[in-house]
């Protein structure tokens, strides 16, 4: 693959430098509320060091369309897209009990979980008014359908948590929704305000849908094999929380009948002992699933690559080829 690691991500950040620096600004003047509580917790969690991935993919999927380099709409659908995606993140950790967010205390742990709810839905609100201003009928279909679905896939996760008879195709639509729904729509709406045809706009969301997923899969195998300090989160969470991520449905299909019960144990019953998550973390390795998750992952990362031959050879088709690395790589 072209690039590896956080020399792709710095090679994207440097293509769109003065576009992200527009949105970031973008995104502290559209956090600013009357309402102390709302900037202050939103800051927390903007300024929490993201790498800002999504708008990034939409800036520079405008610019590999050729939208003009005067233009702003691409930059305020860039912000729009982060609003969506910094809503979703406050509303799960809420859900999760999460007490870490990329290292630091999470807002729900600071701010409490109704203040969070309530900014997240003020984060909604905000990027749905991005997108009436940006005008199209086209973007706010794509952005608003990518938002029910984000939210589709979260529940669909919370129906499906602590079952181990959960599917594989259950799983993959979780991270559809939950995730990948949001790269493609990020991706997309940088073809429609270049005004590209039809064909560049679903090679942009194939690149987006792909990536996202295999952007996901690695991150739930990163939850049983990463560092804390890596991580950015608790490791383990998936494991203390009870969900079915594909690293646990590998080993438990593979598991003879002492094994399974086991995870019936930890993660339907929630019955848990200080040393289960090594033993979730030793199964894993018995059965090779955290490598067969990360080898799904790269096929994901290929088929994205894949999407990206419907455009010319350029800066900005080498950089988001990069950022298939980049998700990919995580893992090493």
């Amino acid at each position: 693959m072209p690039a590896a690691g956080e020399d792709a991500l710095d090679a994207l950040n440097a293509l769109v430098r003065p576009d992200l620096e527009a949105c970031n600004r973008l995104i502290v003047e559209r956090m600013q509320s009357p309402v102390a509580l709302i900037p202050q917790l939103a800051a927390h969690i903007v300024a929490a060091g993201g790498k800002r991935l999504r708008p990034l993919l939409t800036l520079a999927a405008a610019r590999l369309c050729g939208y003009p380099a005067g233009g702003r709409r691409h930059v305020a659908l860039a912000a729009c897209v982060e609003f969506i995606h910094t809503a979703t993140l406050l509303h799960d950790d809420v859900v999760d009990e999460s007490a870490l967010r990329r290292g630091q205390a999470s807002a729900n742990a600071l701010f409490g979980n109704k203040a969070s709810v309530l900014v997240g839905d003020f984060l909604f609100a905000r990027a749905f008014q991005l997108m009436v201003e940006d005008g199209s009928l086209k973007v706010l279909a794509i952005l608003s359908a990518a938002a029910a679905t984000i939210a589709e896939g979260e529940v669909l996760q919370l129906v499906t948590q602590n079952d181990t008879a959960t599917t594989e195709a259950q799983y993959l639509r979780v991270i559809e929704g939950k995730t990948a729904a949001l790269f493609a729509a990020a991706t997309r709406v940088g073809a429609v305000v270049a005004e590209r045809p039809e064909t560049e706009e679903a090679a942009l969301d194939a690149y987006g849908r792909n990536l996202g997923i295999a952007f996901q899969l690695v991150d739930d195998a990163l939850d049983y094999a990463a560092e804390q300090e890596r991580l950015g989160k608790t490791v383990g969470d998936d494991f203390r929380e009870g969900k079915i991520t594909l690293p646990v449905l590998l080993a438990f299909a593979r598991g003879d009948a002492e094994e399974r019960e086991f995870w019936r144990r930890t993660l339907e019953a929630r019955e848990q002992g200080a040393a289960d998550l090594a033993q979730a973390q030793a199964l894993m390795r018995r059965h090779r699933a955290l490598e067969d998750t990360l080898a799904r992952a790269r096929a994901y990362g290929e088929a994205a690559l894949s999407a990206l031959a419907a455009f010319p050879d350029g800066a900005e088709r080498r950089a988001l080829a990069g950022i298939v690395a980049f998700c990919v790589d995580r893992a090493r």
